[in-house]
């Protein structure tokens, strides 16, 4: 080294300490397999489903025909039934579908030019489909049959000549389209000679041979859509361009009569040619049991594994597996239906040739011995007369002359080829990661006969260019702000959500002149973040706002040389911003990568504070001003109206927030995984992922396995049959056109006025917010893929109070809905009224949750000391009765430690039961009693669904100890919760407001009774914090990790307008008093990175003064008012109590009337023992809690459903991604090299991540694959309000 510079400033201290940046959480080995093992089975399924719906559907023709001997010739109807059964099927089930959106009135009607020549082409695709099927090809041979479905493709290969040589640029694929479609007129004109000149004076054979061409010709006029959008782009047709945008846009009703108009014809050319062909009808309804058992087989099979490859088909575009798990399984399908019939058949002939012991006999003689002799009366196995069957329609053809094989195989392989070359283009065919259905394939139809062929032809046809990368058609960027509320987090918490932003400034680098797909801007809005200094110069900020700068100071440098040696000259943090706002101040920082990052001090006596005024905050100036000042700035100049509400329209459907709580930690992917449901589906207002609380001890145990049946069976039970009630405030994404929707962002801002507010708007304001959302008919999904981690509290005191304001607002929020369930399922596309019947349910669950729990322990008491049910239920009503009684007349401190108390009693007498219920099904030899099927189906039920979740089974150990806090959850809590609905104040992370009030609280020494009741607290107890999974409330809801030394009196129960009670939570030295202003404060904290002072730009701060004037300003003290609120409150509390514990009583009482009469009033169920056979015992139930167990088990099933439906689509959403989107440094690196010549191993992918935003307006926008019942289009640019 030639001088110091380039050493670290201290030679000798050289150690780092350096947090995990790289995702560490993830098991990516086993994601990996994961993905390898799902594209292999998607790949099996594929190729089996297709060899079974082909190989069924050519044993219908064969058995039709009229040589075949397996079915008698007068049984044939049946089989020609089936043939249009399995033609048919596909149209039934979209017409049902098609007609189940347009019951909601979400169908657009065509124009009579388009649905004349949409139903022309449809007639005459529906009657080459019958001609073909029915009438043709029964009087084929089986290669033959097997070979000409793929001519079909004859049409499409014209089609794409025609499009390729009328389009401006060189293409691809013009030669292979040329090729295909010189092979399947060959194939045609072998097919024609072999068959016609075999004998030239049969008139029967030439017309079912020219019935095959022509049917074969007008069934490939199924795919014309397909090529009518570049059709219409080549040419200045203005009908043609008309055309293509009606059928898109009316897509739904041109479905119902497309599919209505199929079913008819099908039916009329099946039911004129079975008169017309000598047969009768009437033998359908007389069929013998084995040749329905046969048919019955057959027809199943086909219709079955039509509808699941389609499926799976879908599944495997959607993984990016595009060439492995889709093309090349369908082709290898059609040889393998080759082999299954032509094999057979050979080795059946040479076998009969070996068994004559050297007598030669030739093909011909064969059919006539040993086909064609066999008797009418079959018996025995099905297989050899199946075979038999597949002979007799080759012995047309004498298979011993090298001339027939030749021109046979000939044709076969044409038409074979022709296909394949047709679709060519598919190998090289672009996808987004996440890829819509009515992007991918341009027909919702399948044809059950012509599975592969339709699948194939049916996929998007584009021009292929040479340099087919740069004419992908670019998506338009999305700008999301990254918005954390902070207030006092601890410092390993502030550094979670650090170095998370740190972390996606490096994943996602800003480069200058560059444009990239999504563009991040990180903001902090930090509350209470002022103090009074005296003899200061103004406001100083707090100790916590010093130490975020620290540890922006901290990371950034950590980021700067992460990379760099210990030889390397180390960079410097350079110099950031330090500006003066009308709400405080703030600081911006520049990240390593571009990104910006600016931290927004907030003065309480300058503007509102608390978590929702800073989102209102965030909203409006994100929003408002960034976002649409500049687009009426630009009206004021004189651009055009209209083309600049469509750029305004189009920026807020890009924009997203994403919003967060101060110690989150997330990685880039996660945010990634939740822009993917945005951008895929323009109706989606906001997408949460999966929360992850941490902590350690047996309050977060609890919490970790609560959040997770959570998320595995509620959260996914309303994303698929209804949508997410509650989108997380901790981790989720809106979007900004939802959020600037009327009766949203606006009504956001209102204060709250009434007792309910206080309960509904502020205590749980994320719910509130997605309440909003959903009546403005937004849709709000979850995203298990994408995961976030927080602190969750680890004190049973801070437990129950983040519980006490959850509870009530979310039953306030879920009965507000239900209470507007009819304009609701009007206005929402993805909520139905049953929907809001199973929240009706589910919210009437809840609310009985504590006579539930009681009528539990009265069972295990039964059980443990075999007392009379009765008696054992008045002895488990006393404990939460006295506890209700006594709560009304204690402070919330108290209570809580009543309930820790009665929480480890109960936990005692649920783990001695257990026991019991074990040894009383060991004794009594028997599984089904009440308390055992509840309990082992509960065990059960919870571990199969933690298989579904393999990279969470681990949480399954935490099982044991919610089972054993059930009745502190459900019953303890909820009367916390009920009785002190009066108190709103936050509860959670509150410090002591001045030093005066930490002095006194200092002196004295405590009494015994203090000293007890911060023993049991320190009991349950190290202190973090978090939230749960829907009321994820703010950062502001942590406490800091420390005992409280002295015994300050209790606060008593408050509203939310007095100042909040605060806890004495830092015990660090007090800072000696400073004479600086808080500008000097922060430069002065390290010359590492210095803080430039900065001016606000004069706009900007008269924006924020007119915010703060008309919705921002510090609610002003009123004794009055908030004596009078107080009382309200109380009054609201007393009558919402009242109703509830009413509740609960009734069903107690009701419970307890039948107890009584149970020797005349009961369900009589049987008794069986461990073998399920019956014991000659009978158990009796009443029918109340028969129908709760009723209840109970439906409502697992409809979550269990939803559980299976989502994880489906949640795999492949998360296997795209990964083929899609770097997740290593290493991967990252590889792919900006290879960035031009991107190939992935099944398609050539663009790195975009979803579907364009062009097309919302299809009539088939509202196909959220993971959403079963979602029903009608999304909103599109400049759609407006749906009302």
């Amino acid at each position: 080294m030639d001088d110091g510079s380039n050493l670290p400033k201290k030679s000798w201290d050289t150690c780092r300490e350096v947090p995990a940046i790289e995702d560490e959480r993830t098991p990516w080995k086993l994601v990996k397999l994961l993905a390898i093992i799902s594209k292999s089975l998607v790949a099996l399924f594929v190729f089996g489903l297709a060899l079974c719906s082909k190989a069924t559907f050519l044993l219908l023709i064969t058995l039709s025909n009229e040589g075949t001997k397996t079915l008698p010739k007068e049984q044939k109807p049946v089989a020609l039934l089936c043939i249009g059964c399995a033609l048919v099927a596909s149209s039934v089930l979209l017409f049902l579908k098609s007609l189940w959106k347009a019951c909601y009135k979400t169908s657009k009607l065509p124009n009579k030019k388009t649905i004349a020549v949409v139903l022309f082409f449809e007639f005459l695709v529906t009657m080459g489909a019958a001609i073909l099927t029915i009438i043709a090809m029964p009087h084929l041979d089986i290669v033959t049959n097997i070979t000409i479905l793929s001519s079909v493709a004859v049409l499409s290969a014209l089609l794409q000549v025609v499009t390729q040589c009328t389009a401006k640029e060189r293409n691809r694929f013009l030669l292979p389209s040329i090729t295909a479609l010189i092979l399947i007129l060959l194939g045609y004109a072998l097919f024609l000679y072999l068959y016609i000149t075999k004998d030239t004076t049969d008139t029967q054979t030439i017309i079912w041979v020219g019935l095959a061409v022509g049917g074969s010709f007008l069934m490939s006029f199924n795919w014309w859509e397909n090529y009518l959008k570049l059709i219409s782009y080549n040419s200045s047709s203005v009908f043609l361009d008309s055309l293509y945008r009606d059928t898109r846009k009316c897509q739904n009703m041109l479905n119902i009569l497309t599919s209505l108009l199929r079913i008819a014809v099908t039916a009329a050319v099946l039911g004129a040619y079975v008169p017309l062909a000598e047969m009768d009808w009437a033998i359908v309804t007389s069929i013998p049991r084995r040749e329905t058992r046969l048919i019955a087989i057959i027809i199943g099979v086909q219709l079955i594994s039509s509808v699941l490859c389609h499926w799976f088909s879908l599944v495997a575009c959607k993984m990016h597996a595009l060439r492995r798990c889709f093309i090349l399984p369908l082709h290898l399908a059609f040889l393998a239906v080759v082999v299954l019939f032509v094999v057979p058949v050979i080795v059946y002939y040479q076998d009969y040739r070996l068994s004559l012991n050297g007598t030669t006999i030739d093909f011909a003689g064969y059919c006539k011995e040993v086909v064609d002799g066999r008797g009418s009366n079959l018996t025995g196995d099905v297989f050899p007369n199946l075979v038999l069957d597949a002979t007799h329609t080759l012995c047309f053809l004498d298979m011993s002359k090298t001339f027939d094989i030749g021109m046979l195989t000939g044709a076969a392989v044409s038409w074979w080829l022709g296909l394949v070359l047709a679709t060519l283009h598919i190998w090289f065919l672009s996808l987004y990661r996440i890829q819509r259905s009515q992007d991918l394939f341009t027909r919702r139809l399948y044809e059950g006969g012509f599975l592969e062929q339709s699948l194939l032809l049916n996929t998007r046809f584009d021009i292929q260019t040479t340099e087919k990368r740069k004419q992908f058609k670019p998506l338009d960027p999305v700008k999301v702000f990254l918005c954390a509320t902070m207030w006092h987090e601890t410092y390993e918490e502030m550094m979670n959500i650090i170095i998370s932003i740190f972390r996606l400034d490096k994943y996602r680098p800003k480069t200058e002149g560059e444009t990239s797909n999504v563009n991040f801007e990180s903001h902090i809005y930090f509350d209470d973040a002022f103090k009074s200094v005296p003899g200061g110069q103004g406001r100083n900020v707090n100790e916590y706002a010093e130490m975020l700068v620290n540890i922006l100071r901290e990371v950034y440098g950590i980021f700067l040389n992460i990379d760099k040696g210990h030889f390397t000259k180390q960079h410097q943090v350079p110099d950031q911003k330090i500006l003066k706002t009308p709400y405080g101040g703030r600081v911006v920082i520049n990240m390593p990568y571009g990104n910006s990052l600016t931290v927004h001090f907030k003065d309480k006596t300058l503007i509102r504070h608390k978590k929702r005024w800073s989102q209102v905050m965030y909203l409006y100036y994100l929003l408002g001003w960034k976002v649409a000042t500049k687009y009426f700035k630009k009206l004021e100049k004189g651009q055009v109206e209209e083309e600049l509400r469509k750029e305004f329209e189009k920026e807020k459907h890009n924009t997203y927030i994403l919003a967060l709580d101060g110690d989150t930690d997330f990685q880039p992917a996660a945010v990634m995984l939740l822009i993917d449901r945005l951008k895929l589906y323009p109706r989606v207002g906001a997408a949460c992922g999966r929360i992850h609380p941490t902590g350690t001890g047996p309050i977060v145990w609890y919490q970790k396995f609560e959040y997770a049946v959570g998320h595995w069976l509620h959260k996914t039970a309303e994303h698929v049959f209804g949508c997410v009630l509650c989108s997380p405030g901790c981790f989720s994404l809106f979007r900004g056109a939802a959020l600037m929707d009327d009766n949203v962002m606006k009504r956001y801002t209102m204060k709250s006025a009434k007792a309910i507010h206080y309960i509904q708007y502020d205590q749980g304001e994320d719910r509130w917010l997605c309440t909003l959302l959903l009546k403005q008919g937004w849709r709000v999904e979850y995203n298990a893929a994408s995961d976030a981690y927080t602190n969750a509290p680890e004190d049973f005191k801070e437990f129950y109070n983040q519980r006490r304001r959850w509870g009530p607002s979310t039953m306030a929020n879920i009965a507000d809905l239900v209470g507007c369930t009819t304009m609701l399922s009007k206005r929402n596309t993805s909520i139905s009224k049953a929907y809001m019947f199973y929240q009706l349910v589910s919210l009437a669950a809840s609310i009985l949750a504590p006579s539930t729990v009681i009528l539990m322990i009265a069972g295990s008491l039964t059980v443990l000391f075999e007392i009379h049910p009765s008696s054992a239920l008045v002895i488990a009503v006393i404990p939460p009765i006295i506890f209700l009684s006594v709560s009304f007349n204690l402070k919330a401190d108290t209570q809580i430690n009543i309930a820790a108390i009665l929480s480890v009693i109960y936990a005692f007498l649920m783990m001695v039961v257990g026991i019991s219920i074990a040894g009383n099904m060991a004794t009594e030899g028997t599984l089904l009693t009440p308390s055992s099927i509840f309990l082992l189906s509960l065990v059960i039920f919870y571990v199969f669904t933690a298989l579904m979740h393999p990279q969470e089974i681990g949480l399954v150990c935490y099982g044991f100890i919610y089972l054993i806090s059930i009745p502190s959850a459900y019953m303890l809590l909820s009367i916390y919760s009920m009785v002190n609905m009066n108190n709103v104040s936050w509860g959670t992370r509150e410090t002591a407001p001045a030093a005066g009030a930490a002095a006194s609280g200092v002196a004295g020494p405590q009494t015994k009774t203090q000293k007890v009741k911060s023993s049991i607290s320190r009991f349950f107890s190290q202190s973090k914090c978090c939230r749960r999974l829907c009321h994820t409330g703010s950062a502001e809801e942590r406490v800091l990790n420390q005992d409280v030394q002295t015994a300050a009196p209790e606060p008593q129960p408050e509203n939310s307008i007095v100042e909040d009670a605060r806890m004495h939570v830092d015990q660090r030295p007090a800072l000696p008093i400073s004479h600086q202003s808080w500008v000097t404060q922060l430069q002065s904290l390290s010359d590492e990175m210095r803080l430039e002072e900065d001016e606000l730009n004069e706009e900007e701060d008269q924006f924020f003064r007119d915010l703060t004037a008309k919705y921002l300003e510090p609610l002003p003290e009123d004794k009055k008012k908030q004596q009078e609120m107080t009382e309200a409150l109380r009054n609201l509390r007393n009558k919402i109590t009242f109703v509830y514990f009413i509740c609960n009583a009734f069903w107690l009482t009701v419970t307890f009337t039948l107890q009584l009469l149970e020797t005349s009033i009961f369900i009589q169920v049987p008794k069986i023992d461990y073998n399920l056979e019956f014991t000659g015992e009978y158990i009796f139930i009443d029918p109340v809690g028969f129908m709760f167990i009723l209840s109970f088990v439906l409502l697992v099933i409809i979550q269990f459903i939803g559980m299976l439906f989502h994880r489906i689509y949640t795999l492949i959403h998360y296997v795209a991604f990964l083929d899609t989107e770097p997740i290593s440094k290493k991967q990252e690196e590889e792919e900006q090299q290879t960035f031009k010549k991107v190939k992935d191993d099944e398609s050539e992918v663009k790195y975009e991540d979803s579907g364009s935003f062009d097309d919302s307006d299809d009539d088939d926008d509202d196909d959220s694959d993971d959403d079963m019942f979602s029903r009608v289009p999304g909103r599109g640019i400049g759609s407006g309000t749906m009302v």
